[in-house]
């Protein structure tokens, strides 16, 4: 039968508190499914970014060594000019772009600064600020046991050619020093034990690798591989400025006999 004259409305309906909650939950849910896996992208990210510039650093070096017969030199007798920067005395900040690496660093001249660290550390003050998150194997490498200086007052360096097995040497490390409840930027990435011309000593320093990612550190080594490193439980050195080392995930790897992967003239080339 038909109807006429007569209209029929239809109420339109809208969302209601029963489905926005469900809309919620279901968002909430999958925010909670992917941020591991955004986490995750994140940190590969800064990984990535991290290892380019630790093999930015070994070329940069590699390329000193070939200009020069021996590796950077790590520091000079004042401890004012450094690998990584330079002052114009202890009571100033150090320059980045005026380090003894800075000419083989490209047109900036300075480290890269490694992105993870960036985001870990805590206060305006970094304890070495210019070196970017890592440290130098100064002990071996920009340096030698004996602490020897040149004419310029320069620390004596390493030459490529004393090395027994350069892809188990370390050149640089991830690396960090601890200060009371934080963690800065340090140059050095110390050995398990101090040398200072005789062999490991037995006394140890406050530990500097710095196993940011996921308990794990970067080694670049002398041959130019990165790799990623786990640490190994040790006894801890003192630290003279309060720091919790262990706390801020900072150690050693590899095995300590005769001062393990620092040091190039070991006779143990494996653990």
């Amino acid at each position: 039968m038909k109807l006429s004259g007569q209209h029929f409305k239809h109420r339109e309906q809208g969302i209601t508190l029963v489905e926005l909650v469900v809309v919620v939950a279901v968002l909430a849910v999958l925010a909670v499914l992917l941020l591991p896996a955004l986490e995750a992208a994140t940190e590969s990210s800064q990984m990535g970014q991290s290892i380019s510039n630790l093999r930015q650093l070994v070329v940069a070096n590699q390329s000193y060594a070939s200009d020069h017969g021996s590796y950077c030199p790590a520091d000079d007798r004042r401890n004012n000019r450094r690998w990584h920067g330079a002052r114009a005395s202890s009571s100033q900040p150090f320059d980045p772009a005026c380090g003894l690496l800075a000419e083989y660093l490209g047109k900036s001249k300075k480290v890269g600064i490694c992105p993870l660290f960036q985001a870990l550390t805590r206060g305006e003050n970094s304890f070495e600020s210019g070196c970017g998150g890592y440290g130098y194997n100064a002990s071996y490498i920009g340096g030698t046991p004996s602490w020897a200086y040149d004419s310029r007052g320069l620390r004596v360096a390493a030459r490529p050619a004393q090395m027994h097995n350069a892809a188990a040497t370390i050149m640089f490390t991830t690396s960090g020093y601890a200060t009371g409840g934080s963690v800065q930027e340090y140059p050095y990435a110390e050995p398990p034990f101090w040398d200072f011309g005789q062999g490991p000593s037995g006394s140890r320093p406050s530990p500097t690798v710095h196993f940011r990612f996921r308990g794990h550190a970067l080694v670049a080594w002398c041959d130019g591989r990165v790799t990623s490193e786990r640490s190994v439980a040790r006894e801890e050195g003192d630290n003279p400025h309060g720091g919790d080392a262990k706390a801020e995930n900072l150690g050693w790897f590899g095995p300590e006999v005769e001062n393990g992967f620092w040091n190039p003239q070991r006779t143990r080339t494996a653990p």
